[in-house]
């Protein structure tokens, strides 16, 4: 967003990057409930989607929620999949499948499965996935859980089935995070990719910015502003210890991971004015990556680790920069328009993802890094911190729908939009986390 914009804790997010948006403090976050879920709304569809049965399981009412409904939903939501009704069906994982009334609804795949009591208070929940025109199994699997785990287990699932009929690793098993606001208490929640399950790792009556997920998916790296000044932290999502890994005089901003979790570039203006550091991930080892009068700011690695995206005014306006991990000279990718920001390089490396501004309109662009070529993403017009999904399939952002903050995402061809919203709330800082293996 423009800096013009009279905003809550506008002042204190110009005093930390003066020229431009930085780290989305200058968004109002509304109330809301904190413990509130994520709902997702699909207001544009892909092409070219596959048709898809999905079974209710034989067994699954003693589960909440149902195997079948999680499977069915994550593959909607992808927009990769055009799921059938069924209506009730008398089929299991042991059932000799007739596949002629699935070839007369259409189907290209069908999901069967059955949830089975094994003891203990845990179960088994097994399935076949099916190729209809060739009335062939394609696999199966078993998984044991609990019924807490029912919702983790359907992921796994939907994973599997997205993996063998597209040829791409799922993320219906991965996890986002993002800052919600209650009243005064801002909250850093943990959830689902499909908004469930959220959890607040922390709670605080200062703004949280900035999350950024360490490539295991362990910790996470964000911005709080407890002390009366923007610091870095590291926190441990399994132990719930953190960790002030940047506390130094002045601005200590917008931390970002190395690919191999060992470092962390951040921003910091101990030196004056808003630079480029390097650091350990425990904060030792400080570093200065350039040396320049210009404002640096919002790094991101590329996905080899070699390279550094960031944002800077060196040429006059915000634009878009890369330079060596190890340092080096600066090389400027965009040049189109006078506000470009927020670099996030696709998990290829291929694409880039960023905002820009075109006609007073803030939108997700990508860039095919290759050609140079940039085409908009998105059709709203405050977007902000996009984040690629780890497959790259999908990118997550911050935008607001009749002025209020909400999360969305799109393909990263443009055609499959969803809107992510919580009841009566703004939500904003989205990040979308790593594969968990």
């Amino acid at each position: 967003m423009e800096l013009t914009y009279n905003r809550p804790f506008f002042s204190a997010c110009r005093t930390v990057e003066r020229l431009f948006r930085i780290l989305a403090i200058c968004l109002a976050l509304l109330a809301t409930a904190a413990h509130a879920q994520l709902t997702i709304e699909i207001t544009g569809a892909g092409g070219n989607q596959i048709p898809v049965a999905v079974v209710p399981f034989a067994g699954e009412s003693a589960l909440t929620p149902a195997i079948s409904d999680v499977i069915e939903a994550d593959l909607a939501r992808s927009g990769r999949f055009r799921t059938l009704y069924t209506g009730p069906q008398n089929l299991s994982d042991t059932s000799t499948v007739d596949f002629a009334p699935w070839r007369g609804k259409n189907a290209d795949a069908l999901v069967v499965g059955g949830v089975y009591p094994v003891g203990g208070g845990r179960f088994e929940a097994r399935f076949r996935l099916y190729d209809v025109p060739k009335q062939a199994q394609l696999g199966a699997l078993a998984f044991t859980l609990t019924v807490q785990q029912a919702r983790a287990t359907a992921h796994r699932i939907a994973d599997f089935v997205y993996e063998k009929l597209t040829g791409e690793r799922g993320v219906f098993s991965t996890r986002i995070a993002y800052v919600v606001k209650n009243g005064a208490r801002y909250q850093l929640q943990i959830a689902d990719a499909d908004g469930a399950n959220a959890q607040a790792a922390l709670s605080s009556l200062e703004p949280i910015i900035s999350p950024a997920w360490s490539p295991d998916g362990s910790r996470l790296a964000y911005v709080s502003f407890e002390n009366k000044k923007p610091v870095v932290y590291v926190h441990s999502l399994a132990s719930g210890k953190r960790q002030a890994v940047a506390n130094f005089r002045g601005s200590n901003s917008a931390p970002a991971w190395s690919p191999d979790g060992r470092s962390l570039a951040v921003v910091l203006s101990r030196e004056g004015g808003s630079q480029l550091f390097l650091m350990n991930a425990d904060g030792s080892g400080a570093r200065r990556l350039l040396s320049s009068s210009a404002i640096d700011t919002e790094p991101f690695y590329a996905p080899d680790g070699q390279s550094i995206y960031f944002t800077s005014d060196r040429g006059g306006s915000p634009q878009i920069y890369r330079v060596a991990a190890a340092g080096g000279p600066v090389e400027r990718l965009t040049f189109d328009g006078s506000y470009n920001v927020t670099p996030r390089p696709s998990p290829d490396g291929k694409y880039l993802a960023f905002v820009r501004r075109d006609g007073g309109r803030f939108q997700v662009s990508v860039m095919d890094l290759a050609s140079r070529q940039v085409r908009a993403l998105t059709d709203t017009g405050r977007d902000e911190s996009p984040s690629f999904a780890p497959n790259g399939r999908m990118i997550l952002y911050a935008t607001q729908v009749s002025s209020r903050g909400v999360l969305a995402a799109v393909s990263s061809d443009g055609g499959v939009k969803q809107r992510l919203s919580v009841p009566a709330g703004d939500v904003r800082e989205p990040a979308w986390g790593p594969f968990l293996n």
